[in-house]
C-alpha cells in the first residue's frame, strides 16, 4: 500500500484546490507505483505553523513508494510531485516540500 500524508495550513487549500490535489496525487502514485495512495490530510491549525518565525505557508507532501528508489530515479519525482502541487494550490517552489521514502520493512 502507498501511504501519502498531506500536511497544509489551515485555510491554505480551497476545498476545489483540496479535491484536485487529491485526484493529481492519487493518479501520481497510480503511474509511478502502481497504486493508489492512503492519502491522510492533515490540516495544521491557524497559528500552529511558523517558518522562520513567521506563519508558515508551506505543505509538506510525503509518500512511500513501492520500491527502493536511487537518487537518479527519486530526484525527477520529487520535482514532479513538487510541480503538481505548486500548480494546483498555487504555491511557489519555496512553499512546497515533498519527500518520497522507500517501503518500510517488517521491525524497521
Amino acid at each position: 500500500m502507498i501511504h501519502c500524508v498531506c500536511m497544509v495550513q489551515e485555510g491554505q487549500v480551497s476545498p476545489g484546490q483540496e479535491a484536485e490535489l487529491r485526484r493529481e496525487t492519487s493518479a501520481f502514485a497510480a503511474r509511478h507505483f502502481g497504486a493508489e495512495p492512503q492519502i491522510n490530510w492533515v490540516r495544521i491549525a491557524k497559528g500552529n505553523g511558523f517558518t522562520e518565525a513567521k506563519p508558515s505557508n508551506s505543505v509538506i507532501v510525503s509518500m512511500n513508494a513501492d520500491r527502493s528508489l536511487a537518487p537518479s530515479a527519486r530526484e525527477p519525482l520529487l520535482r514532479e510531485l513538487c510541480e503538481i502541487w505548486e500548480r494546483s494550490a498555487g504555491l511557489s517552489p519555496n512553499e512546497v516540500v515533498t519527500v518520497i521514502r522507500d517501503p518500510q520493512t517488517q521491525g524497521g
